[in-house]
């Protein structure tokens, strides 16, 4: 087995349980029988338990952060060459739209998502924290754009209707309409597409409601 196959192995093994069974709940011997390789491999590779969680967060994050930091900075950009405030929903779409494109393209992009439900939900801070280094400069880069684009805001509210904004995303990436059940006598989610529109406009009203 090559090299990077093996360590692809290990990844994606991580990433489905301890999307499926959490961080702690996932024994070294399942994640090896499922990867197909030895617990050498994951030392060789990841050097611990805890090494494999950060890598597999880094794995997702840091190109999915790099487009999303290329798109907030072309609003930015837009927004200066106009003399205008950017627009919060357009710095909104570029902080989302990277991670929909990533859930539609992405081979095991729900375990992903699932286990970034998990670290946010779970009481247990060991995967959180791994989790907030990899998001925080990313999120900062959002915070202080929307600083700029709502300055009548103060800054507690702001952050406080970004978390609700967070929590209302979190929510549709780790519920995809596939995965949800209808609800007796309850319509159908929307599809995908739509939903992701919706809640576009939804969040986005929300950040520039009169405070």
């Amino acid at each position: 087995m090559a090299q990077t196959d093996t360590k692809t192995r290990i990844l994606d093994a991580a990433e489905q349980l301890f999307a499926r069974d959490g961080y702690h709940s996932t024994s070294m011997r399942s994640l090896t029988e499922l990867a197909q390789v030895n617990l050498a491999a994951v030392n060789y590779h990841f050097g611990s338990k805890e090494g494999l969680i950060k890598a597999v967060f880094a794995r997702r994050l840091n190109p999915l952060n790099r487009i999303r930091q290329e798109q907030i900075e072309a609003v930015l950009q837009q927004a200066e060459a106009e003399g205008a405030r950017p627009q919060a929903k357009e710095l909104l779409r570029a902080f989302i739209a990277p991670i929909l494109e990533f859930r539609k393209t992405e081979s095991g992009a729900q375990n992903f998502l699932t286990l970034i439900g998990r670290s946010l939900s779970e009481p247990d801070e060991t995967v959180r924290s791994y989790f907030i280094q990899q998001v925080l400069p990313i999120f900062t880069l959002l915070f202080r754009s929307l600083q700029h684009a709502l300055p009548q805001l103060p800054e507690q509210l702001l952050f406080s209707r970004i978390q609700f904004a967070m929590g209302a995303m979190s929510h549709m990436m780790v519920n995809s309409p596939q995965h949800q059940k209808t609800l007796p006598g309850f319509p159908k989610p929307l599809p995908t597409e739509q939903m992701a529109d919706e809640l576009l406009e939804f969040i986005s009203a929300g950040l520039e409601a009169p405070c």
